[in-house]
């Protein structure tokens, strides 16, 4: 039965909260976040999440760089980013405070395991002091918890290891912030009865703990409120889900290939933050969709050229380093003018980096890391929803024009979550292949493998087996029309010439940019990528405040909007915040030879809503300036 959600203690509403949980990377903390996320979703609240886990797949107990958190916003209006600083942090041990107390707000609710707070985890955390005792937690309301012993307790008789009942704890602290936050616990009781379906025993022991957690705070004089989030009414109607990035990406291209009539062939190598794409794939094998698990890099995407030539919807993905290895090949998908969407999910470099940890530090690799002039598109998702809608695109526009597509999206995307709206399949549009699949389609002329289309200029796409469509492909220069190898000077140079009016006619499928705010002012701010949200919700609070300030969000990094150079220069600066050191500044510095303002910061945390106001603040004009113009 699940806990009941009436309340017995008066209630604080609230209309958005942000909650952290954090412990070791054993303590379920990403189990823990994700479950509250989902009771908020379906409470009606708009939720986005951030997990924020080590790279070592079992760091040392206790220490600092074996801390897992997870960060929820959840509102009763619409949000766009995970909050800059909880409301609420629950820590598991010492070593979770030490990382975490920063992202608590001043006066904010502190629950820790108390238990935990022993001389051994003090010492790892770096503490000479319990900081529970010591009166340096005196900006919080601290709520002390003996969460390990509370759990031994409600556990007593099971005959359960004490490793066991260890490991239930987080259940624990799961029921006691359903029982704060007034959530519905049937959702939880659902995924432990999953997960622990042939595990009698375990099943009901963490049931048994999420009550207890529950019944703690209800029977407890330790809180005197509890709180409650409205559900959201700013919401457009409709059926919704809780997505994940890389599910969300995933997903856009099943429904990419279904729209084009085409089964998918996903080339990968694990690598973090990108490996959850080809888990999410592996399940949908009755949706047309095959998965190859490579020895490396370099095979994956070769293997996924050859899906393409044999006319699949072919798709690799990565992140930073996965890239520079598949770079060669890249090359050859440009060369061979085959469809390939190549996904990089960015995370901190260089070299190793950061594995799990956010970057938007690819931008030039994937414009200008190949050999030779390799002109490809490239498309960027703002969130986790977002990731559909532009893997989609990303694959329509690699069918069309028979070219790679690299999609970028970053750990911060590809882990957060956010409620989506789930699409009506039958109003996506349909993608059209146009296979060349019969010899008497050439009305009786040799085949011209590299003959082009009016208007894409793409190269026909050959249905592969075909008697009469025999033709080569590889890596060296083609002729013009023949495909034939060819040295010749002037051909070189026409269809390298070619290849990047490929690339510029794109600009035809780009939207007109769109503008939040007014069309010309004092500030534009211009974001792509996981910024996205940070940015737009610092420029609405600033317009609240009579500020001139506009946003813009761009999807298509190459080819850029066709507007958007005149949209520039239409207003007196023009910012970019980026989770590098500037490379989209660069790259519009060099197209419109103008002066652009940059905010960097590159610690592998999304940027916050507070930085980029302050950010904005910095670069508005004076007072006494509002009525020059810009040259």
């Amino acid at each position: 039965m699940s806990p009941s959600v009436t309340p017995a203690k008066p209630r604080e509403i609230r209309e958005s909260v942000v909650i952290r949980f954090a412990g070791d990377s054993g303590d379920g903390i990403q189990l823990t976040g994700s479950q509250f996320s989902a009771a908020s979703a379906l409470a009606g609240n708009d939720t986005a999440t951030f997990p924020d886990y080590p790279a070592e797949i079992r760091a040392p107990t206790g220490t600092l760089a074996g801390v897992s958190g997870f960060q929820l916003h959840f509102a009763s209006r619409d949000i766009l980013t995970p909050g800059d600083r909880a409301d609420v942090l629950v820590v598991l041990n010492p070593a979770a405070l030490a990382a975490n107390r920063k992202w608590l707000k001043p006066n904010g609710i502190l629950i820790a395991n108390a238990d935990a707070f022993q001389a051994k985890n003090l010492k790892m955390a770096g503490f000479a002091e319990n900081p529970l005792e010591d009166g340096s937690l005196a900006d919080y309301q601290l709520f002390q918890i003996d969460l390990s012993r509370l759990t031994n307790d409600a556990l007593q008789g099971y005959g359960l290891s004490a490793k066991e009942v260890e490991r239930c704890k987080n259940y624990f602290a799961l029921g006691l912030v359903f029982w704060l936050f007034e959530r519905n616990g049937d959702l939880v009781e659902e995924e432990i009865r999953r997960k622990f379906a042939n595990k009698p025993l375990l099943l009901d022991a963490n049931l048994k703990v999420f009550h207890a957690g529950w019944d703690y705070g209800d029977n407890t004089e330790l809180f005197a409120l509890r709180y409650s989030v409205p559900p959201a009414q700013d919401i457009a109607p409709g059926t919704y889900r809780s997505i994940a990035g890389n599910e969300a990406t995933a997903l856009g291209l099943v429904a990419a290939a279904h729209k084009a009539g085409l089964d998918l062939f996903y080339g990968s190598y694990p690598i973090t933050p990108a490996s959850d794409i080809l888990h999410t794939f592996a399940g949908l094998k009755e949706y047309g969709v095959r998965t190859f698990q490579a020895e490396d890099e370099i095979a994956a995407i070769c293997a996924a050229i050859g899906a393409a030539y044999g006319n699949q919807l072919a798709v690799t993905g990565t992140s930073g380093p996965g890239i520079a290895l598949k770079s060669e090949a890249m090359g050859l998908a440009v060369m061979t003018e085959l469809p390939l969407v190549i996904v990089n999910v960015q995370r901190g470099g260089p070299s190793t980096g950061l594995p799990t940890k956010t970057e938007q530090a690819d931008l030039l690799q994937v414009l200008y890391g190949r050999n030779g002039e390799s002109p490809l598109p490239v498309l960027a998702a703002r969130s986790a929803g977002d990731a559909f809608d532009t893997a989609f695109e990303a694959a329509r526009v690699a069918i069309k024009y028979r070219v790679p597509v690299v999609l970028l999206t970053d750990g911060a995307i590809a882990n957060g979550a956010e409620p989506w709206k789930i699409p009506d399949v039958d109003s996506l549009p349909t993608i059209e292949t146009n296979l060349l699949d019969d010899a008497a389609k050439l009305d009786g002329q040799p085949l011209l493998p590299y003959l082009r289309d009016a208007e894409t200029l793409a190269r026909p796409w050959i249905k592969l087996g075909t008697p009469g469509l025999e033709h080569r492909i590889g890596g060296i220069e083609k002729w013009d029309k023949t495909g034939h190898i060819s040295y010749d000077p002037q051909n070189h140079h026409n269809m390298v010439k070619l290849r990047q009016a490929k690339v510029d006619a794109m600009t035809a499928e780009i939207p007109p940019t769109r503008l939040e705010g007014d069309t010309q002012g004092d500030v534009l701010v211009v974001t792509w990528g996981s910024p996205y949200g940070a940015a737009l919700t610092a420029v609405r609070e600033l317009r609240a405040e009579g500020q001139s300030v506009t946003h813009a969000n761009l999807r298509w990094l190459n080819p850029l909007p066709p507007d958007l150079d005149a949209i520039l220069q239409r207003f007196r600066v023009v910012l970019i915040p980026e989770i590098n050191n500037g490379q989209l500044v660069k790259v519009l510095r060099a197209a419109y030879a103008m002066d652009i303002q940059q905010y960097n910061r590159i610690s592998g945390q999304p940027l916050s809503v507070a930085e980029i106001r302050d950010a904005i603040r910095n670069v508005l004009p004076h007072e006494n300036h509002f009525q020059e113009k810009r040259p």
